[in-house]
Order: structure tokens, then sequence, then C-alpha cells
């Protein structure tokens, strides 16, 4: 109630000499400082040391060609070369596929990009050692990215096959001076430097996404508006509903309003917010899309399928926002925000790629909210929605998730229940039932 007395009592100033008053806050800010920047920072800052397994392709398409009376693949050599060079930190999975698997491989993002040996190329190659030739065409690999993968992603796959294409190079810019010198004919420097490294890399799109598509991070963004709305969302629910049965305190500058606190329990409460989150996930999703795409122009597909799936994953998300703040009251928010937030971001796989990861970070993305979500937004913004692109894993993942926030709460709620650890406060449990307001 509002009261024009004036109020006396103790000062700011005793208040901060107490020392009680600062050990809560400076222990659990101090905490939450430390493990922020530790998840945060840690995930990101090698991620070519941490580098394990990227899947990338190797394509030979090359015809062969008749190199001194003698039918050779060339192509085929390279290709082998590249496949079982020494890579003793394990950080390339090299994929050797036909030319459809490896685009079908890009297309469902599988692949972070697919380095690939021309037809023409044992010809090209042929043609360097033609004599009286000075300007022949040099032998040329294409390296085809996937920015639907992530722009680092990408990068990452670009660099290390340009390196293993530079390395093939050089040995056979070796093998042709050798063969060359054999044979008894001259080089001249011009060929000399042509043939120390014959080969060059042209780095196209093998995927292509829409220009509107932030280079592939529109899919990380979209997913973190889902997430932050179901987590921001389940705690607004919480906390208005806490207000509007009489636990808590509504304060709107220097109003304070304190209703009447009505009689129910932990496990009916979770019923309450649990199917207010899931409801308003409903209006939130909607304005995300329409924010997203009939706004800002996002380029995005299966427009329908979309908004399903953004509405199940905020619901998820606030479903499980709820079952932690009634298992744990009041440090509830505090634990979700590492649960889906802090822990969540850096091993979702959106900016940085999983296999770039320490190990920490991929043991998390398994259960993690945010990496299922990913993939299934990733599949249905850039990969055509197919399954095999993350779209099965995100369905599968978000109604675990769901069962799981599901069984969690109410386990727990039920267990206070029976306990007899309700929330009413004792000199309030013999008053009449007041209707909630």
């Amino acid at each position: 109630m509002p009261s024009n007395q004036r109020l006396t009592g103790t000062t700011a100033g005793r208040v901060l000499r107490t020392p009680k008053i600062w050990v809560l806050p400076t222990v659990i800010v101090g905490v939450v400082a430390l493990l922020l920047s530790l998840v945060y920072l840690g995930g990101i800052l090698t991620p070519r040391d941490d580098l394990q397994r990227m899947p990338i392709g190797l394509v030979n398409a090359d015809r062969g060609a008749v190199v001194t009376g003698q039918r050779v693949n060339l192509g085929a050599q390279i290709t082998q070369s590249i496949n079982t060079s020494p890579d003793p930190k394990d950080q390339v999975a090299w994929r050797v596929l036909d030319p459809a698997a490896a685009r079908d491989g890009l297309a469902s993002g599988k692949l972070y990009g697919v380095l690939e040996v021309p037809q023409d190329f044992s010809a090209s190659v042929a043609a360097l050692e033609a004599s009286g030739q000075r300007a022949p065409d040099r032998p040329t690999m294409t390296m085809l990215t996937n920015p639907g993968a992530g722009s680092l992603a990408s990068s990452l796959a670009t660099s290390i096959a340009q390196q293993a294409a530079h390395s093939a190079s050089t040995q056979l810019g070796r093998s042709l001076t050798d063969r060359l010198q054999a044979q008894g004919g001259e080089v001249t420097n011009a060929e000399r430097l042509l043939l120390a490294d014959p080969i060059t890399v042209e780095v196209t799109v093998g995927h292509p996404i829409g220009a509107r598509s932030g280079l592939g991070l529109t899919a990380f963004y979209y997913t973190l508006l889902l997430v932050l709305v179901g987590f921001l969302g389940g705690n607004v629910i919480s906390n208005s509903v806490d207000v509007g049965l009489g636990y808590a305190a509504s304060e709107i500058g220097p109003l304070r309003r304190q209703l009447p606190t009505v009689p129910i329990s932990r496990t009916q409460t979770l019923m309450v917010t649990c199917a207010m989150s899931v409801a308003l996930s409903v209006l939130t999703s909607t304005l995300i899309l329409l924010a997203s795409v009939a706004i800002l122009g996002m380029d995005a597909t299966h427009i329908p399928l979309l908004w399903v799936f953004s509405v199940g994953a905020s619901a998820t998300v606030g479903v499980g926002v709820q079952a932690i703040n009634a298992a744990f009251g009041g440090i509830g928010q505090l634990v979700s925000m590492f649960v889906f937030i802090a822990l969540s971001l850096p091993s979702s796989g959106a900016t940085v790629p999983l296999e770039a990861l320490p190990d920490f970070y991929r043991v998390l993305s398994y259960f993690e909210p945010m990496r299922q979500l990913t993939d299934g937004v990733r599949s249905i913004l850039y990969f055509d929605a197919r399954g095999d692109a993350g779209l099965t894993r995100g369905w599968t993942m978000m109604a675990i998730g769901m069962a799981a926030g599901l069984l969690f709460g109410f386990a727990m709620t039920t267990y206070y229940d029976r306990k007899g650890l309700h929330r009413i406060v004792p000199e309030h449990a013999e008053q009449p039932t007041p209707a909630a307001s």
C-alpha cells in the first residue's frame, strides 16, 4: 500500500559496512563471472589446434591422359597422396567420393567442403611437358565451399584443402622437373618456377545459400532468438504467476503491490507456468518469424515448417526453465541460464564447428539444446529441410528435451508437495482462498 509517511531506520552507510551483506552477492557474482569467462572463451581460442576429423570431400573426376606414351590418371595419384598423407593430430577426415555423392554431402551439410580434381587434370599436366610450349595452362583443382555449414567451418575446410593441394603440387612439380631433366630437356627459369608449384586451386561455392543469409549465420542467430525468448519468457511467466498468486510482490517504480496468497501446490503452479510457456511460444515464434522474414527480408524456405519448429523450440526451452525454477527455487534462474545459455552457446557448433571445439564442448553438444535446435533451423533454412541435414535430430532431441523437462519438474514438485514443503506463509495458511487477480 502506498504511504506518505516518512520512513526512518538504518542508513545505507551502515548497511554497506556490514560484512554479511557482502558475502552472498560477492561469491555468486564472482563465481558467475569466472565461469562465464572460462566457458565462453574456452571454446573459441584455438579452433585450429582443437580440430579433429573435419569432414572434407575428395573427388577425382580426372579422365586421364597419355604421358610419355603411357596412359596415366594423375588425378587418382593426387587424391591418393592427399588421402594418405600423414595427419598426426587426426585433424581431417577425407571422404573419397564420386562427384554426385560429394554434392549430396554438401547439400546435406555433412561436408564442410569438397576438393575436386577436374576431368582434364592429367591432360593439363601433360601439356606442361610438351616441348616448345612456353605458356601452358596451369593444372587446376577446385575447392567447393559450403557456406551453409558456417563461415568459420567453410574457411577452415578451404584452408586445409589448399594446404593439402599445395603439398601435392610440390610433389608433382619435383616429379615433372626430374622427368624433364632425365629426358635431356632444358628447363627455363620461368618453367622452373611454374614446375615448383604447378597446381592452382580455384575456390567456388559448392552449395549456395541466399544473399540475405548472413554468410551462413542466420540459422545461429534465429535459433538464439528462439532460445532467448523461451528462456526470458519462462522467467517472466514464473515471476508473473508468483505475483498473481501472492507469493511475490509487484514493484513498478515506487508502486508496490502484494496480492493475497492463493493456496496452491507446487505441482499445480508448475502446470500453470508450463501451460503458459507453451501457449505464449506460439505468439513469440510468430513475431520472430514476422520480424525476420517479413520485415527484415531474411532468406528462408519452408516457412510453415520453420514456424512449427520455432514454436516447438521455444516451448521446449520455456518448459525446461519452468522445471528448473520449480526444482531450484530462487537460484533456478541462474541454473537455467547456464543450462540454456552459458553452456549451450559455445557447444552449439553454430559459430565454431563441433570438430574445432575442445572435447568438453563436444560432449556438451550431445545434449545441450542450442546444438540440436541450430541443426534443425539450419536444415530448414539452407538444406531444403532434409532430415539427414539435422532436422530429424532436431525434432528427436526436442521431444526428448520436452519429456525430460516435464518429468524432472513434476517429479520434484510432487516430492516437495508430499513432504509438505509448501510455499504458503504460515500466518496465511488458514485464510480463505481468495480469487487470483
